[in-house]
């Protein structure tokens, strides 16, 4: 039985083919599609999106990833607590 990948979006889980080499294809695409974000359609929205697509497979991009979420959840635990001390006053 094949492991069904997916990725994660806020609330959303967007489900990817089984083969790695057409998710490599995939985020390599969306990557490449993020350089030309002054065209229409096409944005700089891609970038992020295509790394999260390749840290399936890839170590370099699933660290990549990984620090983020960290750096991520750390800045909105700081904002919660500085809106929670502004709300005590």
């Amino acid at each position: 039985m094949t492991k069904k990948h997916s990725i994660r979006l806020g609330k959303y889980r967007l489900p990817l083919p089984g083969s790695w080499i057409v998710r490599v294809l995939i985020g390599l695409v969306l990557i490449l599609g993020g350089f030309l974000g002054f065209l229409p359609v096409l944005g700089f929205w891609m970038v992020p999106l295509g790394l999260m697509v390749l840290s399936i497979d890839l170590p370099f991009a699933r660290r990549w990833r990984r620090r983020m979420e960290v750096w991520w959840g750390k800045r909105k635990a700081t904002r919660a607590k500085a809106a929670q001390a502004r709300k005590e006053k």
